[in-house]
């Protein structure tokens, strides 16, 4: 069945040429639609290279679509058996539109020919250009003149001349692809580099495309030739074959080069093998499945060396014969709340991730983790069991505890368990939320940070196995009377019970008890009374806030290891927080009032400020930050005195290419400042800079020394298309750079290109480390980067 077609009569009635006796016949939709699709399976090929590829449709999804023909004159001529459109002919038809100056159907030839001015334009906002089209009726043959498509990206691709023969097979001759046109929006300009080929040939059946007598240009002068080359079409995904290489260089391993190689197994699974040869240590082998089942997918990477110089790592734990690496993921949806999996990795040794470059090789530690996780409208849950696998090397020759056994300090966490929610019904007229943690974890060997020569330590973990089941409530409601004022009534209540099997609580100090329970009422109130003042330029909101809170004094400090709350930063950011430790270990007691002052300012030419200020004061019962605690927390926090220090913070948008922020936590006696962070971010012209200073006073307690370090980075635009970029990174109290770095680019629409240089000094250890970064874009062909190692 022939398409149904809708014809617009004052757009062809004004001429109709056929013998007076013999009765019009309808115009053959379905020829005229093939003008459509042949185009679309026709330029396939010509997208070869970009990220979309036309679709194909079958006779019966042909026969379901209804085309729209649109042309000034539509002419019969049954005794030659032509049908002929004229003059400003459109055809929609399956989301296609094609345009000409003719459009012609010969039922005898069984051909279609568009002559002069034929555009296609497709769903995808593909657009293709001729001079002549000309195919039979059933799409197995044509003939295109003078093909040009420019694709939705802004590529483009041309061939002086397109066949289509019987057997699926499209030929493309003196094909050109260029990846942008009209470049940097430059009317004319032509891309960096292109790729040409003698004869392009797409192989619809197979779904391939060959080029043949292809070249790479780069800036007008043939730097790569190759005789043939065969790719997967576009409407191939994944398809078996070589990846781009990677060359690297470093000291250790030499020069070297990665030739990945992508394996399809079938349309879920998959293999990549990554071999790579260096001329110091040899081959190393890296291989990763990938397999998509219904419900998730996981993936499972081995890597492996018989090194040829092990010596070169001599001093780590890399000096030996046999390396490798083994890393898992998984990610499964149980249904649409719930899902699992896991991220998993383990080394031969602590330096051979960050030795080959290898994942996670950037980290200190590799954490593995498995998981369980639901989230609902309302309610949150997630269970997970973690392990971490060192990836510094111990240093026994400071004689410090931190810098020996570092694996053995780590925990194994088996499991944490959040569940958190708010109840959806409101409780006596306020919301009832919920938190509830199950923690438990084992570590070999206490960690202890030992300072002052030895004379002073502090615990960061006790050896032994550690549970706790911890249940917070917290009910609150919002009150606004007529006054504006906000109060904020709240109750709650912390249950934790602790179970204790550590093998150094003598030296620890711990309690000897293996159950302890905690039981933390809270009653409380926050008011707020924000009023607005207004002027011709600024309109702004201004409240003061106070927050009162009465508790029980803290139970069990100093009884019970304390995993989770030993990171605590006083700011602004936390002054208004129920409970300012980190964690579930430790929890606020006695009564605390936190008083402050938030402003919020909006100026009329789009800039904005905002500003918070405040102190905490505990106004009765003990001061949980001031109690002694084999973990130092709260010690030298701010809030250790019955009068907290001073916190402000401030943040300033201009709206012009100017942003500043700071924040800083001021002594409550001295008003000298403990600890800061400024940051300002700039756009003048062809200047981007950033400027980041942050200051930390000595934590004596802590053995943490002073801190004061400035960091800045800039971009400079050279010209339109050059730029210089550097980074610096000065401690102000050693006078000496800790991180440096320039480097230059190069950025058009088509190519991009980089090259910098950077010292590192953040390992005291290691002495300095330089490297070299190279990177090379190419526009929808993908990035090549680089990096040497330079001898210390």
């Amino acid at each position: 069945m022939s398409p149904a077609i809708s014809l617009l009569k004052k757009k062809w009635l004004g001429s109709v040429r056929m013998p007076s006796h013999i009765r019009a016949r309808r115009l053959p939709a379905k020829a005229v639609s093939a003008v459509v699709l042949a185009l679309s399976l026709m330029v396939g090929a010509g997208v070869a290279t970009t990220s979309a590829a036309p679709d194909t449709s079958s006779d019966s999804q042909l026969d379901s679509q209804r085309m729209l023909l649109e042309s000034d004159t539509l002419i019969y001529d049954l005794d030659d058996q032509k049908v002929t459109a004229v003059g400003s002919v459109a055809i929609y038809y399956a989301n296609h539109v094609v345009t000409a100056d003719k459009v012609e159907v010969d039922r005898r030839a069984k051909t279609v020919t568009a002559i002069g001015n034929v555009i296609l334009t497709d769903p995808s906002g593909n657009v293709v250009r001729s001079d002549h089209v000309q195919l039979s009726d059933d799409l197995s043959e044509g003939l295109i003149q003078q093909l040009e498509l420019r694709t939705a990206e802004g590529a483009a691709f041309r061939a002086s001349r397109v066949v289509r023969t019987v057997n699926d097979r499209t030929e493309f001759d003196d094909g050109v692809y260029e990846a942008c046109v009209d470049c940097d929006g430059i009317p004319g300009k032509k891309p960096l580099w292109t790729i040409k080929a003698r004869k392009v040939i797409h192989k619809q059946a197979d779904k391939t495309v060959t080029l043949q007598d292809a070249t790479f240009e780069f800036a007008g002068m043939p730097i790569a030739w190759l005789p043939r080359l065969t790719q997967p079409d576009p409407t191939v995904r994944r398809k078996t074959g070589f990846l781009i290489p990677t060359p690297v260089y470093k000291e250790t391993l030499g020069a070297g080069i990665t030739v990945p190689y992508f394996w399809a197994l079938a349309p879920n699974m998959d293999f990549t093998f990554r071999p790579a040869v260096y001329s110091k240590q040899g081959f190393l082998a890296d291989v990763e499945w990938r397999h998509r089942v219904d419900n998730g997918k996981y993936t499972v990477r081995l890597a492996g060396i018989d090194q040829a110089s092990p010596g070169a790592f001599s001093g780590s734990s890399g000096d030996t014969d046999w390396r490798g690496a083994i890393f898992s993921t998984g990610d499964f949806k149980i249904n649409k709340q719930w899902s699992w999996g896991w991220d998993v990795a383990v080394a031969s040794d602590r330096a051979f991730l960050h030795d080959y470059d290898l994942p996670k090789a950037s980290n200190d530690a590799a954490i593995s983790d498995i998981y369980l996780t639901g989230i609902g409208d309302r309610n949150y849950f997630d269970a997970r069991f973690y392990g971490i696998f060192v990836q510094q090397e111990d240093d026994p020759t400071t004689g410090l505890p931190q810098d020996v056994d570092l694996q053995e300090k780590q925990p194994f966490v088996h499991p944490v368990v959040d569940y958190s929610g708010i109840l959806e019904q409101p409780v006596f007229g306020g919301q009832l939320s919920y938190d509830t943690n199950f923690t438990s974890l084992t570590r070999e060997k206490d960690d202890i940070f030992s300072f002052n020569g030895g004379l002073n330590q502090r615990f960061r973990g006790v050896g032994g196995t550690f549970s706790r089941l911890s249940v917070d409530t917290l009910w609150k409601r919002q009150v606004t009377d007529s006054l504006g004022q906000v109060f904020t009534p709240f109750v709650g209540l912390n249950a934790d019970a602790f179970f204790l099997n550590t093998w150094s609580s003598s030296t620890a100090g711990l309690s000897d008890d293996q159950v302890i329970g905690r039981v933390m009422p809270m009653v409380g109130l926050e008011y707020r009374f924000p009023f607005l003042v207004t002027s011709p330029s600024t309109s702004s909101v201004i409240s003061p806030v106070a927050q009162l809170i009465a508790r029980p004094n803290e139970m069990s400090v100093g009884d019970v290891p304390n995993e989770d709350a030993q990171s605590l930063v006083f700011d602004e950011t936390s002054l208004f927080d129920i409970n300012k430790f980190s964690g579930f270990d430790r929890t606020e007691g006695g009564t605390r009032l936190n008083v402050g002052f938030t402003q919020t300012t909006d100026f009329a030419w789009g800039g904005s400020l905002s500003s918070v200020i405040g102190q905490s004061f505990q106004i009765a019962g003990q001061n949980s930050y001031a109690v002694n605690n084999i973990y130092e927390t709260g010690s030298d926090s701010g809030l250790e005195s019955d009068a907290s220090d001073y916190v402000a913070g401030l943040t300033l948008d201009t709206a012009q290419g100017l942003l500043f922020g700071a924040r800083a936590r001021f002594d409550h006696s001295s008003f000298e400042v403990a600890r800061a962070e400024a940051q300002v971010v700039g756009l003048a012209g062809p200047l981007t800079t950033s400027l980041t200073y942050a200051f930390l006073d000595a934590q004596p307690d802590l053995g943490v020394d002073k801190r004061s370090e400035i960091q800045g980075a800039a971009n400079l635009q050279l010209t339109r298309n050059w730029r210089m970029f550097g980074t610096a990174r000065f401690d102000i109290i050693n006078d000496d750079f800790v991180r440096t770095g320039i480097g230059f680019g190069y950025d058009e629409e088509s190519f991009s290109a980089s090259v910098a240089y950077t010292e590192d000094r953040t390992d005291s250890t290691d002495g300095t480390n330089r490297t070299i970064f190279f990177r090379l874009g190419f526009k929808t062909l993908g990035d090549v980067s680089t990096s040497a190692d330079l001898q210390n």
